[in-house]
């Protein structure tokens, strides 16, 4: 298996709804991917997109309905989709392609454009639940991760001030980032509790907002590396994971899902204390009270000990274990499969020393990014190391 390098990213800005259609997003994420990484589009030898419901387009197979934005005319070309874990998930795929040798230079887009789905974003999900067990009780996706933050504060006594913190540090965070939807450097707790009740415990601004978007990362093999950087930013691991469709049949206070996709990539990269060996992580925060769970589900600290780290400001950009330094979903926005932006992109920028003002001090070696998706049960996780 030969080893990957990572050699140009690119990201598009994430608003509630922009006029570009989603091949225009593709073809801009690209562009910009292809120029950081001072290649032509005649040099990638395949393109992997990541998209997820064609639901929020309107459009059955949009895969390949993207595939001329996106670069794709005339190569191989392939698709991946498992709700929010694609943006993991993609750059997975997007891997193997090289480290099996079927290609030697590979491009990774993800694209989602959910402004364009009508009233709401949600009404996409509508038909996901089980038409036996779960649509008779008129579900949806707000909800049903309030009774998760719910089991997760009630199970670990978790206050949701500490929870709020999450918002606070992640919109802050999100002020350097040149993309973000959600900037806020004066945003308190305060202002996160008393935003409006969705449904108990989750506020307003729990949530991340709904957005439009693309991004792009550029692979290749370890000998065609060596024709762009001497500081190689390499994929040292992946694992993936998915449980069952049955939600109400798990105690959803630890995502056993997320844990075993990062056993595996930690399996794969070497890794055998995460807590020591990886320097800052970007876990999936499409709400507040996830981002601690994720971290968790990384084996980044004992089960409910997340917030206590927040509260202490170890996962400040410039803590002990950074966390989210990109500014996450909650602060940059969270087109669920453009979300590579932030969870794989940002790990190649901060490794790459490319982050701007976002750049973690120090010399940071070792990043972890992860999404998750589904009705929590879908695990994507991956790690760059630098050289």
């Amino acid at each position: 298996m030969r080893k990957v390098a990572v050699i140009g990213g690119g990201m598009t800005l994430f608003r509630r709804r922009l006029n570009e259609t989603g091949k225009e997003l593709s073809f801009l994420a690209s562009k910009m991917a292809l120029e950081e990484a001072g290649i032509e589009n005649s040099d990638i030898d395949m393109v992997v997109m990541g998209s997820a419901p064609c639901a929020f387009d309107g459009i059955h197979r949009k895969g390949e309905n993207l595939l001329d934005g996106a670069g794709g005319k005339d190569k191989p070309y392939v698709r991946v989709f498992n709700g929010g874990g694609t943006g993991v998930f993609a750059p997975i795929a997007g891997w193997w392609h090289v480290a099996s040798g079927v290609a030697d230079v590979v491009m990774v887009v993800c694209e989602e454009k959910m402004g364009s789905c009508y009233p709401h974003p949600q009404t996409a999900f509508q038909t996901i639940w089980d038409p036996i067990l779960d649509r008779p009780i008129n579900p949806n996706l707000v909800w049903l991760f309030a009774m998760e933050m719910n089991r997760y504060m009630t199970r670990h006594n978790i206050k949701k001030e500490d929870i709020a913190q999450v918002a606070v540090k992640n919109k802050r965070n999100a002020v350097g980032h040149p993309c973000a939807q959600l900037p806020d450097e004066n945003i308190t707790v305060e202002d996160v509790l008393n935003s409006e009740m969705m449904a108990w415990p989750v506020n307003r601004l729990d949530i991340s907002p709904p957005s439009d978007g693309a991004s792009a990362l550029i692979y290749c093999s370890e000998e065609k590396a060596k024709e762009f950087t001497d500081d190689p930013v390499f994929v040292d691991g992946v694992g993936w994971n998915i449980d069952s469709t049955m939600w109400t049949n798990r105690d959803l206070y630890f995502p056993d899902y997320v844990a075993n996709a990062a056993k595996m990539a930690y399996k794969m990269a070497g890794i055998k204390d995460p807590r020591k060996e990886i320097d800052f992580a970007e876990p999936y925060d499409p709400f507040t009270y996830k981002e601690l769970h994720h971290m968790e589900g990384l084996l980044l600290c004992d089960k409910g000990e997340a917030p206590i780290l927040t509260r202490e400001g170890v996962t400040e950009r410039d803590g002990d274990l950074p966390i989210c330094p990109s500014g996450g979903l909650l602060g940059v926005g969270n087109p669920i499969a453009a979300t590579m932006g932030q969870k794989v992109c940002e790990l190649y920028w901060q490794l790459a020393g490319k982050a701007g003002e976002r750049q973690i001090p120090g010399d940071p070696q070792v990043g972890v990014g992860q999404a998750w998706g589904d009705i929590m049960q879908m695990g994507t996780v991956i790690v760059l190391r630098r050289g």
